[in-house]
């Protein structure tokens, strides 16, 4: 199927590893990629791939730093410039710091990439024109967040000594908690939200921030993404957790529904955007 004849994802993270082999895949299927990363060449090199693949030049990439909000929103501000009005969100990206860091804006690095850079971005699309045509969100989470916990007064785990692995534990919990409760508020408006486990791959968040090799290759990885951004499932169910394709069980905290719309408005308020109507 060549490119130009399905719907337009944009897939954060798409520059390397899984968000890369899922903008490839989601290609081959026809679907007109907006790819987003940080360096512009390594964008330009997998937009030309994308082309090359598609045998169309596609969507132009979309550079930002998720570690800054004031790039996130200039990505968004660039989006509605340029008029691309994506119907599927595939929030891809994500890192794990082995040691504290903090973002310009002062929050915890991996607190800030994996959850509130796209909980921003996911609402000022929400908020702008593209909202007009906007299907699915897909959001990449992780098997670790079965052991991620939540404080509302230490949503970043800031108060305690710094703890590599619960720190991103807690953000991809971040993230089933925000698909939870932003499925609820988009009830009624035909636009479903589902999360999901990418598996066990050797990008270099696992060789390097967990220091081991996945069994899993980048296409297996890739799979249940591109499943909810392209096949029915994804436009059927909503507020879901699937791994290996299937649904999957979550986190029980993540069907707190007190603690789901709290952690909701509390990321709201650090991001600075209107929360949408419980």
């Amino acid at each position: 199927m060549a490119q130009g004849t399905g719907p337009w994802v944009l897939v954060t993270g798409a520059s390397d590893g899984i968000g890369r082999e899922t903008a490839r895949e989601l290609t081959r299927r026809g679907a007109q990629v907006i790819a987003h990363g940080r360096s512009e060449a390594k964008l330009a090199a997998v937009h030309a791939e994308l082309a090359s693949l598609a045998g169309a030049p596609g969507p132009a990439p979309l550079a930002g730093d998720l570690a800054s909000l004031a790039s996130v929103r200039a990505m968004a501000a660039e989006l509605e410039r340029r008029g691309d009005r994506p119907q599927v969100l595939l929030l891809n990206a994500g890192v794990f710091e082995r040691t504290l860091q903090r973002t310009d804006d002062g929050f915890e690095r991996t607190f800030a990439i994996n959850h509130l850079a796209h909980f921003l971005l996911t609402h000022l699309v929400l908020q702008g024109a593209a909202s007009a045509r906007l299907e699915r969100i897909v959001v990449v989470s992780s098997m670790a967040h079965q052991r991620g916990a939540i404080r509302l007064d230490d949503p970043q785990r800031l108060k305690r000594p710094y703890d590599a692995y619960g720190t991103y534990a807690a953000s991809k919990l971040a993230n089933v908690l925000f698909t939870v409760e932003l499925a609820r508020r988009l009830a009624g408006r035909g636009i479903t939200v589902n999360a999901l486990h990418p598996g066990v791959v050797s990008t270099k968040l696992l060789t390097e921030g967990f220091g081991m090799q996945g069994g899993e290759s980048l296409a297996e990885g890739a799979a249940t993404s591109v499943m909810l951004a392209l096949g029915p499932i994804g436009a059927q169910v909503t507020g879901r957790y699937f791994s290996h394709q299937r649904e999957a069980p979550i986190n029980p905290a993540a069907n707190d529904r007190e603690l789901a719309r709290r952690f909701y408005a509390l990321s709201a308020e650090l991001v600075g955007v209107a929360p949408l109507p419980a």
